[in-house]
């Protein structure tokens, strides 16, 4: 695997909006949780792409899949329907609550799509004064400039004029800051049932509990963004079905297609049909070869055995962080559940969670972070046990160079 001529870190610098602040190495191949550079060094993936590649890299479903569909057909405008987006809609209506379904691109085009249906049900059923979007501090929701408007982090929506008014964040986990403020004027409250940029953060059962029920109050719609949590990474095949409360509306992407770019909002037949034709839309969205990738993901992830082992390894990770830290204390916890877990750092570490990603990186592991004092762990959900104890084994010996 030579370096193509002249194909450096350096011409990032050169040709690319500066935006991002990639890692030196460039990785050029990718098998099950391993990973190879443009100088053969070989990486531990524990990253997943940020929660994407759930079932690792090449993985012959998805590749096979791809290269099937590949032959036939591509793009279709949304003038017509397709095979491969039908059975995926009828799929992730077989594994959700969901009746309907509508197909993007990303995570933010499904939430985009959330709120405009959100704001248009309202004024349909209600009026043009209950308009309120109700967030949380710390939240992600996407940076297209509604969904970083209704993201709980001003650092990324401030600085670009004017934003779209009524939306409010709250604090997450605060029940009372919610019932104290939500009204009959709140036509959505948007929440991630497990906060992953923001710091993977876990909601109590009574807030989830209670948002659900002062939605219920309020005639609001409880939008979740599943976008990181959904498609197994917490164990059940979304979030919500493991805290025993359902949404109206919900965004999926991230590892829908494992590693092939589409997302999707789901929500109920009554919701949907005020979506009429020429409400909303999206080119590529549902375009048969994304949706024969993801089809082929979703049928491999909702099998009981992938499942229950995202809880099996869940258990393989929190293991072996803390024999790390009963050596080099530098973790007060690891929060989060299956496979997106965030082990935040002791006071005494605050804001090196990035010292911690750089010196695994130097120790051929890819880890990401979760804010500057949680280190986020979003592995493949079929990662090999020997790919866990020889990251753990990577991630020790990085944890020990800066500990000293």
């Amino acid at each position: 695997m030579a370096k193509e001529h002249n194909v450096d870190r350096q011409l990032f610098d050169e040709v690319m909006v500066p935006c991002y602040a990639p890692m030196q190495m460039i990785p050029v191949k990718g098998k099950g949780s391993r990973v190879w550079d443009q100088d053969d060094r070989e990486y531990v993936d524990f990253a997943g792409g940020i929660a994407v590649s759930c079932l690792g890299h090449c993985h012959p479903v998805m590749v096979n899949a791809l290269k099937e569909q590949a032959d036939k057909l591509w793009h279709l405008s949304n003038v017509m329907t397709n095979e491969p987006a039908l059975r995926l809609a009828k799929l992730l209506t077989e594994h959700s609550f969901a009746e309907k379904v509508f197909f993007a691109n990303s995570g933010a085009e499904a939430n985009e799509a959330a709120l405009k249906l959100a704001r248009r049900y309202a004024a349909d059923k209600f009026g043009p004064e209950k308009s309120e979007i109700i967030s949380f501090k710390q939240g992600f929701h996407g940076r297209t400039f509604f969904t970083v408007t209704v993201g709980g982090q001003a650092a990324y929506s401030d600085g670009f004029g004017p934003k779209p008014g009524d939306v409010t964040h709250l604090p997450y986990n605060d029940l009372e800051a919610l019932a104290s403020h939500i009204s009959d004027r709140t036509c959505a409250v948007m929440m991630e049932p497990l906060q992953g940029e923001g710091g993977i953060v876990s909601p109590t059962p009574e807030f989830i509990q209670g948002v659900r029920e002062l939605c219920d109050k309020h005639n609001a719609l409880l939008v979740f963004d599943e976008v990181q949590t959904g498609n197994g990474r917490t164990g059940d095949f979304y979030a919500y079905q493991g805290l025993g409360v359902t949404p109206d509306i919900l965004s999926t992407a991230k590892s829908l297609g494992g590693g092939f770019p589409i997302g999707a909002m789901l929500t109920t037949t009554e919701l949907a049909q005020h979506m009429k034709v020429g409400t909303h839309g999206s080119t590529y969205g549902g375009n048969p070869l994304a949706c024969a990738v993801a089809e082929a993901v979703v049928s491999e992830v909702t099998k009981p055995e992938v499942m229950a082992g995202v809880k099996q390894r869940e258990q393989w990770f929190r293991d072996g962080l803390a024999v790390i830290n009963a050596k080099y204390p530098i973790f007060a916890e690891v929060r989060g559940k299956g496979l997106l877990l965030g082990a935040a750092l002791t006071e005494e570490w605050q804001g090196r969670a990035r010292d911690v990603l750089l010196a695994a990186g130097e120790e051929g592991l890819m880890i990401l972070v979760a804010g500057a004092n949680v280190v986020r762990f979003t592995p493949s959900l079929v990662i090999d046990k020997a790919d866990i104890d020889e990251g753990m084994a990577r991630l020790e010996r990085a944890i020990a160079k800066i500990y000293k």
